[in-house]
């Protein structure tokens, strides 16, 4: 606490504010998220070193095609795409908002990614049925981040598109703790149920990452889908 009575940063925050110096986000997230301020939108983006490990994530296994769900500014869509590997990458996010929309469509474009990345609008649910009814070639991974209550039907929709051997991200899943209380919020309740679905899932290999920093206390679910 300093002498005029004002409390310090907590920790975690601090080393956050570090890490980002040591290993920085490349300057076409930067971009994103100053837009994404710029245009209002909450301040929800994954945070610097959640990007980079989205990123490593993808580019550990060779990811070619991802899905996403939920785009917002398209801040973590810049994130995935740039790791994509391999001949005609492709990330397709689904977005409720026609505003958050056009701003990623934005931060796409300024960012060489619109070859890359589509951004389809409306409830994520109805589009991956329509994604799956146009028997696409499979994914290769999946990051979940949009309305927590939805996260269990994310989860099953985004399986039925992904490879074998392919990751599944679930963002928020701890949501300080509340996951904890079954009695808890409608987001917490959501975050809750989809790690029980990928618990009992035969063909998944999962963990939860929790973790702490600038955006508090949360955490990643990240699972495999068994060959």
């Amino acid at each position: 606490m300093t002498s005029d009575g004002v409390t310090d940063p907590p920790p975690w925050v601090l080393v956050d504010r570090w890490l980002d110096g040591v290993l920085p986000a490349p300057d076409a997230v930067v971009a994103a998220q100053r837009t994404a301020d710029g245009a209002g939108l909450p301040p929800i983006a994954v945070s610097t070193q959640q990007g980079r490990l989205l990123a490593l994530l993808a580019a550990s296994i060779g990811a070619r095609r991802a899905l996403e769900v939920g785009t917002l500014a398209g801040v973590s869509a810049v994130w995935l795409a740039r790791a994509l590997r391999g001949p005609d990458p492709v990330l397709t996010t689904f977005e409720l908002s026609e505003h958050h929309a056009a701003v990623a469509r934005e931060n796409l474009a300024a960012a060489g990614l619109t070859d890359v990345v589509e951004v389809r609008v409306g409830p994520a649910l109805e589009g991956l049925a329509r994604l799956a009814a146009e028997r696409p070639e499979p994914y290769d991974l999946a990051f979940i981040d949009a309305d927590k209550p939805g996260n269990t039907a994310y989860l099953h929709a985004a399986l039925a598109l992904l490879r074998p051997g392919g990751l599944v991200v679930v963002d928020n899943v701890v949501r300080g703790g509340t996951v904890l209380d079954p009695g808890a919020d409608a987001a917490a309740r959501g975050s809750r149920a989809v790690i029980e679905a990928v618990a009992a899932h035969d063909r998944l290999t999962a963990t939860v990452v929790q973790t702490v920093g600038s955006k508090g206390y949360d955490g990643m679910l990240v699972a495999r889908l068994d060959v």
